[in-house]
């Protein structure tokens, strides 16, 4: 794990003392005369809160150095003051040590009469939800119309006598027929569309299809295991009567699903039964500084208390992997996530994506010049445990303490992966600002810092920006973030759930050929 070195006073910030680039805490004007520690900086440029200024003069090819890890090398001579940013940085790949379990450390597990407790939902089967809603699954596109208007009828008037139940949501989706089967992509959403239907926060099911589609509905409930019965119905287009009969009889069936679906009683239930979707977007220079370290010591907590941490966005973790190979609890752990990054190389390739290199806009603006610096902060997500395991896509979680899923760093089709895996509660860092919300597990936002904090209350849960203000140390606030999960798990709503989100962040991953 790295680990900073510095406080955060002053108006720069050096995060270990073998850096040779500083992190601005706010707006530095040219001219300017900032010290840190034994260092006086002047600066050849006005840098922007969250950009990096170099410490030291570097020279053309010397490695550029931030949090003593190499984010690529000078691509002039750099003068100490200047802005370096993707300018003066040219990105060079190398090989790195996966150190196969090096930093694997022992837990210390908290005992299960000690462990924190959330007021959870116990399903029959010994599931534990943290919400509890009706879901109506379209099989495919051409379902997608009659789901929504099945579950708009559903209003909170109409609704009103399950005060219980959190909502009747369609998770509708663009694919299903033109697409190649059998195919890895055809898996994937049949793995997605699954694991929604078993997800414990949904107390009934509803699966609507076509009758023509490649995904055929009975095909899907076969081949996932899924079989109808109280809390689970299907309906076919085709053979119901069309529209306006499927919608009838699909708004009868969730009104036969109701009753038992609002007789539910919370009741604390241990930490271990959480499941946490580690998600980042809207990543700045203060991400990897605050919100994402802070979700990591959460998460360490989560872990002692037998829960899980689910870390995902393969493409983010390019060039740090070995932080998190080092931690695998087997060389076959650690290998498996290798091979998931050696199947995104050939699949980028040829392709301006992320994983070769480049990030986006607002990455760029918030100061994050290239991949390797923003999967610095993305890894930290994870905090130290060691690695249990590693899924693909979509793949039910059975182990217990920090495991990886593979997905794409888009966030919605990341987070519906996490959500069919098994993710009970998502958990969002952001530095630029992001209006994502989910069902039907709910998303707590972490704001990297108080200026952004502050401009968008409305849609954010947690200022992580506490630490940057010298007023939390990480260690606290892992604590305050891992306090509000326990709430947010316990029924409080989040500011996401308070304005309405999540209705249409159902998006899973779309792969291969669409035909």
């Amino acid at each position: 794990m790295l680990q900073a070195t510095t406080h955060f006073n002053g108006s720069l910030i050096k995060l270990n003392d073998a850096d040779n680039v500083l992190i601005a805490r706010e707006t530095l004007a040219i001219g300017q005369q900032v010290r840190v520690g034994e260092t006086s900086v002047r600066m050849r440029a006005q840098i922007a809160p969250g950009h990096k200024v170099a410490g030291q003069r570097i020279a053309r090819g010397e490695p550029i150095r931030k949090y003593n890890a190499v984010i690529g090398r000078a691509a002039r001579d750099i003068e100490a003051g200047e802005h370096v940013h993707a300018h003066n940085i040219e990105l060079i790949d190398f090989e790195r040590d996966p150190g196969f379990g090096l930093d694997v450390r022992p837990v210390d597990y908290v005992p299960e009469s000690g462990r924190a407790t959330f007021d959870g939902i116990v399903r029959p089967d010994g599931r534990v939800a943290t919400r509890n809603f009706i879901g109506i699954l379209a099989s495919v596109n051409c379902s997608a119309t009659a789901i929504k208007h099945i579950a708009a009828w559903f209003t909170p008037e109409r609704l009103a006598a399950y005060p219980n139940v959190d909502g009747v949501v369609a998770f509708a989706q663009t694919s299903g027929c033109g697409m190649s089967s059998p195919s890895e992509h055809f898996d994937v959403l049949r793995r997605t569309l699954a694991g929604y239907a078993r997800h414990p926060n949904l107390a009934g099911v509803l699966v609507v299809g076509l009758g023509c589609e490649r995904n055929q509905v009975a095909g899907l409930l076969e081949s996932q295991g899924l079989e109808a019965g109280r809390a689970l119905h299907a309906l076919v287009m085709q053979d119901t009567g069309g529209t306006r009969a499927t919608i009838e009889a699909g708004i009868s069936a969730i009104q036969q699903m109701l009753p038992a679906a609002n007789d539910i009683v919370r009741r604390p239930v241990s930490a271990s039964h959480l499941k946490i979707g580690l998600e980042c977007g809207g990543s700045d220079g203060f991400s990897g500084i605050t919100a994402n370290p802070a979700l990591g010591a959460a998460m360490d907590l989560l872990v002692r208390h037998g829960g899980t941490a689910i870390l995902s966005e393969t493409p983010e973790i390019h060039g740090v992997e070995y932080m998190l190979t080092r931690r695998a609890v087997t060389p076959e752990v650690g290998q498996k996530l290798l091979d998931r990054l050696a199947w995104w190389e050939r699949y980028t390739r040829g392709h301006n994506g992320q994983f070769n290199g480049v990030v986006g806009p607002g990455n760029q603006q918030g100061g994050l010049a290239n991949i390797f610096e923003k999967s610095l902060g993305s890894a930290m997500k994870g905090g130290t445990t060691p690695l249990q395991a590693v899924y693909e896509y979509a793949e039910p979680i059975d182990r217990a303490g920090f495991v990886f899923m593979d997905s794409p760093g888009y966030d919605p089709v990341a987070v519906t992966g996490q959500i069919a895996s098994g993710a009970n509660l998502i958990c969002f860092t952001t530095g630029r600002g992001s209006m994502f919300g989910s069902k039907p597990a709910p998303t707590l936002k972490l704001a990297s810092n108080t200026p952004m904090f502050t401009r968008l209350a409305e849609d954010m849960d947690i200022n992580c920006g506490l630490v940057l203000d010298g007023e939390r140390s990480i260690e606290a606030m892992g604590q305050d973030i891992f306090e509000h999960i326990l709430r947010a798990a316990s029924g409080e709503r989040t500011k996401s759930e308070l304005l309405g989100l999540g209705d249409h962040e159902f998006v899973p991953w779309h792969m291969g050929i669409v035909s």
